[in-house]
């Protein structure tokens, strides 16, 4: 058994933190198996496709000859090798009359890397940033505005949340982790006035627009009125000007998986937006059904293809005044458009979390469906090729969420509690090729967010392929100037307290109104340690707090330092709350101020020219 469940990626168990092994149950292994849709006693060849990976500049020995047909669709014959001026990328090896193919990898030896990359970025939740001309939620004419401030600051990079696509229903889903495609884009961070033929129609959509703007004095965010607000503008848009020819263009570049995606929200407005529960016939993209109703509701289906070509000339001219890094969620919403497009390929009955921890006693469920290993790899790892590259789109970096995820996943059975769950592993050799492949492609840095339970030797691994680790100062007990230069160094994140928040007391007193149990004596050590970091006195403000922080974060010698929007802003809601579904309103708190205010403070120009103290350009 064990080495059947090897051979399916599967571990008997796991360590914990403290180095204690649990066992997984056999319900869980069956469960899994079950998940995976194999037979664990089946020794047959788990796919059909073989992979090979080749290092671009070398000579890569490999087992097999044969015709190699490469991407650009030229072909070349392989004897026992592959040569050194193999073109970076995605080849296919025949040989002989075998139904086994092989999939060649031609990788960079790292990813994209300048090694004088010395810069800070500002870290931004674009929904949350809103200027006075707004739609009640920060979009992408906002994201220009916001990068032209941060480059006049001196940063060097501007870091966004997920920008994926949710299924285009109301009640909108609020968190950006819970994509129904990391491949496609929100609506929501469209700006309408900047719409092409929007302003032949200004007089007509003004109701539209003044109802819009006067969310922006909202406390809180109104996702379901703004994409109310913003598609029927769109739609009346739409229906008087349509598309250029670009739009053509476009939809040509990304062929059927565009056609695809925007079946699906066509789908989804008829029927909701969770695909499990649709009618049988509408289940399957291939089906006769779908292909009917793609038909009857063609003008409908070119409307969604349009609103991401619009996404996709809007994000493009937001990266032209600064560095835009993406971030990359672990996973997508089960019912969503990739699980639906990817359904063969993602787990059924099984998803994925953490097991426990420090602040996670009973483990975390993140209700995101894993990839199947061996079947990732029977599709050519297309569905991970296509996601990497639509993150690195328009991006100069990437931030891959979890990049343990690389290497290993903690699947937990449905139905399962959290901590019933155990790893499964992945094939990380053609994993990182993959990435090393798209951030060439880009000419794109990439950063791993490996924080949490972390195998020794995952940063070994991350450090050969030049992607940057992660450092906070909230969870390290070295001081900042003793971090590895290879990294991405932050002071917190979008799960954690803010300065503000940590060093007023008002974070903690919020979780205890909400009804979590948060530790004191865990509250008190980082607060002791941004005491110390930054030299301060108990008697010490909240801005003095943020600048000593950000001076203590300016001596660290990071590939990248991170400022936080809301440090700048010197706001003390964290913008996520762990362990809560709607105790906070997790996603959707707006900063306090406008950013026409915010832009004009005193702190930011104090924190920029602090981080810029020991910044080279990049």
């Amino acid at each position: 058994m064990d080495d059947n469940l090897q051979r399916w990626g599967i571990h008997p168990g796991f360590h914990d933190m403290f180095g204690n092994w649990h066992a997984a149950s056999a319900e869980t292994i069956n469960a899994l198996r079950a998940a995976m849709r194999v037979d664990l006693e089946d020794t047959k060849q788990v796919s059909t496709v073989e992979v090979h990976i080749g290092w671009h500049g070398e000579t890569t020995q490999v087992d097999v000859a044969g015709e190699l047909e490469l991407e650009d669709g030229t072909s070349r014959w392989i004897d026992q090798s592959l040569p050194p001026d193999l073109p970076v990328g995605y080849h296919w090896l025949q040989h002989g009359d075998q139904e086994v193919k092989t999939l060649v990898i031609q990788r960079p030896a790292t990813c994209h890397f300048d090694p004088a990359l010395r810069i800070w970025g500002l870290a931004v939740q674009l929904y949350a940033a809103r200027y006075e001309s707004s739609w009640g939620i920060g979009d992408l004419a906002d994201l220009k505005r916001l990068a032209r401030w941060a480059r006049e600051l001196g940063a060097g990079a501007l870091l966004i949340n997920p920008l994926s696509a949710a299924a285009p229903i109301i009640p909108q889903q609020a968190s950006p982790y819970f994509p129904s495609s990391r491949r496609f884009r929100n609506p929501l961070y469209l700006c309408v006035p900047r719409v092409p033929g929007a302003d032949r129609i200004a007089q007509e959509i003004e109701a539209v627009a003044v109802d819009a703007r006067s969310l922006n004095r909202a406390t809180r965010l109104d996702r379901d009125r703004v994409f109310a607000c913003k598609m029927q503008a769109l739609q009346r848009i739409w229906e008087l000007v349509g598309a250029d020819s670009g739009f053509q263009a476009y939809q040509t570049q990304q062929g059927q998986d565009l056609q695809v995606f925007s079946t699906y929200c066509a789908l989804a407005e008829h029927y909701k937006g969770d695909w499990r529960v649709w009618p049988a016939e509408f289940r399957d993209p291939a089906s006769a059904a779908v292909g009917r109703f793609a038909t009857a509701h063609e003008d409908r289906i070119r409307f969604y293809a349009w609103l991401q070509w619009l996404l996709d000339q809007q994000l493009s001219d937001a990266s032209t005044d600064l560095p835009l890094v993406q971030d990359l969620p672990i996973g997508v919403d089960p019912g969503g458009a990739d699980a639906w497009q990817w359904q063969d390929v993602l787990a059924q009955g099984a998803t994925v979390g953490a097991p426990p921890d420090l602040f996670n006693a009973d483990g975390q469920n993140w209700c995101l469906p894993p990839f199947i290993p061996h079947r990732l790899k029977q599709s050519g790892f297309r569905p991970f090729i296509q996601t990497i590259r639509a993150a690195l789109r328009h991006a100069g970096g990437l931030r891959i969420d979890h990049v343990m995820g690389l290497f290993r996943l903690f699947w937990i059975p449905e139905g399962f509690p959290a901590d019933s769950g155990t790893y499964v592993r992945y094939p990380a050799d053609e994993l990182l090729a993959v990435v090393a492949v798209e951030s060439h492609r880009a000419g794109a840095w990439i950063a791993g967010e490996d924080l949490g339970t972390v195998e020794p030797h995952v940063r070994q691994r991350l450090q050969e392929n030049r992607m940057l680790s992660y450092r906070l100062m909230w969870f390290e007990e070295q001081s900042p100037q003793d971090y590895p230069p290879l990294t991405m160094a932050a002071i917190t994140t979008h799960d954690l307290p803010t300065v503000a928040g940590l060093w007023s007391g008002a974070d903690f007193h919020a979780q205890q109104q909400i009804g979590l149990r948060p530790s004191q004596d865990g509250y008190q050590q980082v607060r002791q340690r941004l005491k110390q970091a930054a030299g301060l006195d108990d008697h010490a403000t909240v801005e003095q707090a943020i600048e000593g922080a950000y001076k203590a974060m300016a001596a660290s010698p990071s590939a990248v330092l991170v400022a936080n929007l809301e440090d700048l802003a010197a706001v003390e809601e964290r913008p996520n709350m762990p362990g809560t579904i709607d105790q906070w309103p997790n996603w959707s708190i707006p900063l306090p101020e406008s950013l026409e205010r915010v832009e004009s403070a005193q702190l930011p120009r104090t924190i920029a020219q602090t981080l810029g103290s020991r910044i080279s350009p990049s």
